[in-house]
C-alpha cells in the first residue's frame, strides 16, 4: 500500500479512536499521550512514521511553561476563584436581585447582568454557573417564576464565561491562532504577517459577547410582555429599599473597577494580558480583603483550586501535543487540508464543517479539549483559505459556548442540575434552555453574515 495513504489511514483512525475512548469516560491527557504513542509504534512498524519526531516534545513543553502569555491563565483563575470564594459574587446577585425584582422579568434581568459581570471578573463557567444555580435559582422559584425560564436564564448566563474576555479559552486560541497564523502567512510567501495576540481576541469577542447579553435581555423583556405569569415581579420590603442605594454601590462598584481595570488595560494597550492578569489577581485579593474574607483558610483553598485547575489545563495540553506531532507527521494535516479544501461551499463549506464538528465534540468533551485537539489541525487550513484570525476565534468561542447549552449533553445542563432543587426536573432544564440556544445560533449566523462585528475593533485599537 501507498505509505502516504496508509499514514493517512492511520492518522484518521487514530483521531476517532481517541473520540471513542474519551466517549467511555477515559482521561483526557492520558488518552491523547497514550493512543498517539500507540499509533505511533504502529506507524514505525510500517514504516509511515519516524520516531525521532518525539525528540521535538521537550522544547515544546518548555516553550509552553515560558510563555509568558500563558501565565495569565492562573492568574485570572486565581482572580475567578477569590472573587467565588470571597462571597463577592454572592453579594452582586443578592444585591441585583433587589435592585430589578419589583419589575416583571426583573429577577432574570438581574441574573442576566451578574452573569456578564461575572463572566467579565472570572471567565469561570462552572463556578459562574453553579453560584447563580445556589442563590438566584430558589430566589427565582419563590417569586413564581417558570422554573423553565428560570434554569434557561441562568444557564445562559453562566457560560457567557466563554466568550466575554478574560476568558481563559481565549487566551489559548489567541497564542495558538498567533503561530499558527505566522506559518501559513510565511508559507504563502508574507514575511512580514500582521501578528495576531491575545489583546485581538479580547477586542474581538467584546462586542459579539455584549450583543449576547443584549439578545438575553430582549428576550427576558419580551417574556414579561408576553407571558407575565412567567416571571412575575418581586416586591422589595421598603426596610430593604431603603439601604438599596447603598448596597448597590458597595457591591457594583468594586467589581466594576476591577474589570475596567484588567480590560480596559488590555484594550487600551497599556498592559499585556499578563500584566493585567497579575492587577485581577491584586485586585480580587484587595477586595476579598475589604469584605474582612481574606483568611489563611480561604487563600490556601483558592490557592489550591487555581493549581488543580491550571495543572488540568495544562496536563491536556501536553497530551494533546503528542497527538498533535504524531497526527501531522503521519500525514494528517495533509488528510484535514484535502477533506476541507475539497468541501462545496469553499471557504465557507470549510469553516461550517469545522463548527459542525466542534459543536458535536463539545457534547462528550470540555472545551479546552476541543480546542486542543481540532483547532491545530482545522485552523492552518481555514487560515489559508484567508479566514481572519480574530473572526474564527471568536466565532469557535461562541460555538462552543452553543454546544456547552445544548440538551442533551450540554455541561453547563449539568452543572445547573447538580444544585438544582428535585421539584426542578432535568427535562424542564432542557426545555429552558432551548430559547436561549436559539438565540445563540442566531448571534453566530450574524457573525457569519456581518464579520465586522469581532474585527472592527480589533482593527481600530491595534490598526
Amino acid at each position: 500500500m501507498d505509505p502516504v495513504l496508509l499514514g493517512e489511514i492511520l492518522a484518521g483512525t487514530m483521531f476517532f479512536g481517541i473520540i471513542g475512548l474519551l466517549m467511555l469516560g477515559f482521561p483526557v491527557a492520558f488518552t491523547l499521550a497514550g493512543v498517539s504513542l500507540m499509533f505511533g509504534l504502529v506507524g514505525m512498524w510500517l514504516g509511515v512514521f519516524d520516531p525521532s519526531n518525539y525528540a521535538a516534545l521537550p522544547s515544546r513543553y518548555i516553550g509552553f511553561m515560558t510563555n509568558e502569555v500563558l501565565v495569565a491563565v492562573p492568574l485570572f483563575i486565581f482572580m475567578g476563584v477569590m472573587l467565588e470564594r470571597s462571597g463577592i459574587a454572592e453579594q452582586l446577585l443578592l444585591t441585583m436581585g433587589k435592585l430589578f425584582g419589583s419589575l416583571r422579568g426583573g429577577l432574570g434581568i438581574s441574573v442576566v447582568v451578574v452573569g456578564a459581570l461575572l463572566a467579565a471578573s472570572t471567565g469561570v463557567v462552572g463556578a459562574t454557573v453553579v453560584t447563580m444555580g445556589l442563590i438566584s435559582l430558589p430566589a427565582m422559584l419563590r417569586a413564581g417564576y417558570d422554573p423553565r425560564l428560570a434554569c434557561g436564564v441562568i444557564c445562559a448566563s453562566g457560560t457567557l464565561g466563554q466568550i466575554i474576555p478574560p476568558s481563559t479559552v481565549l487566551i489559548f486560541m489567541g497564542d495558538m491562532l498567533s503561530g499558527i497564523n505566522a506559518q501559513v502567512q510565511m508559507a504563502k510567501g508574507n514575511f512580514a504577517p500582521a501578528p495576531v495576540s491575545v489583546g485581538d481576541l479580547f477586542a474581538g469577542a467584546f462586542f459579539p459577547g455584549l450583543m449576547l447579553v443584549g439578545l438575553y435581555l430582549t428576550w427576558m423583556v419580551i417574556k414579561a410582555a408576553v407571558s407575565p405569569k412567567s416571571c412575575p415581579a418581586m416586591p422589595v420590603p421598603p426596610e430593604e429599599r431603603r439601604h438599596l442605594p447603598r448596597e448597590v454601590v458597595t457591591a457594583l462598584v468594586p467589581p466594576l473597577l476591577l474589570i475596567v481595570a484588567v480590560l480596559g488595560s488590555i484594550l487600551g494597550g497599556i498592559a499585556t494580558p499578563t500584566e493585567a492578569a497579575s492587577v485581577g489577581a491584586v485586585g480580587a485579593s484587595l477586595l476579598a480583603a475589604l469584605r474582612w474574607k481574606l483568611s489563611p483558610r480561604t487563600l490556601k483553598e483558592v490557592v489550591i483550586s487555581t493549581a488543580t485547575i491550571t495543572s488540568m489545563i495544562f496536563i491536556i495540553l501536553f497530551g494533546a501535543s503528542v497527538f498533535s506531532i504524531v497526527f501531522r507527521l503521519m500525514g494528517g494535516d495533509a488528510l484535514v487540508h484535502d477533506l476541507l479544501s475539497g468541501l462545496p461551499g469553499g471557504r465557507l463549506g470549510a469553516v461550517i464543517a469545522v463548527m459542525a464538528m466542534m459543536f458535536v465534540l463539545g457534547f462528550i468533551l470540555d472545551t479546552f479539549e476541543i480546542i486542543f485537539i481540532v483547532l491545530p489541525i482545522t485552523a492552518p487550513v481555514l487560515l489559508a483559505l484567508d479566514v481572519s484570525p480574530v473572526w474564527l476565534g471568536v466565532i469557535v468561542g461562541m460555538n462552543l459556548q452553543t454546544s456547552f447549552l445544548t440538551p442533551p449533553f450540554g455541561f453547563a445542563l449539568f452543572y445547573l442540575r447538580g444544585v438544582a432543587p428535585s421539584k426542578v426536573t432535568t427535562g424542564m432544564i432542557y426545555q429552558g434552555v432551548i430559547p436561549f440556544v436559539i438565540l445563540q445560533v442566531m448571534a453566530i449566523a450574524l457573525l457569519f453574515v456581518f464579520p465586522q462585528i469581532a474585527t472592527w475593533l480589533p482593527s481600530v485599537l491595534y490598526g
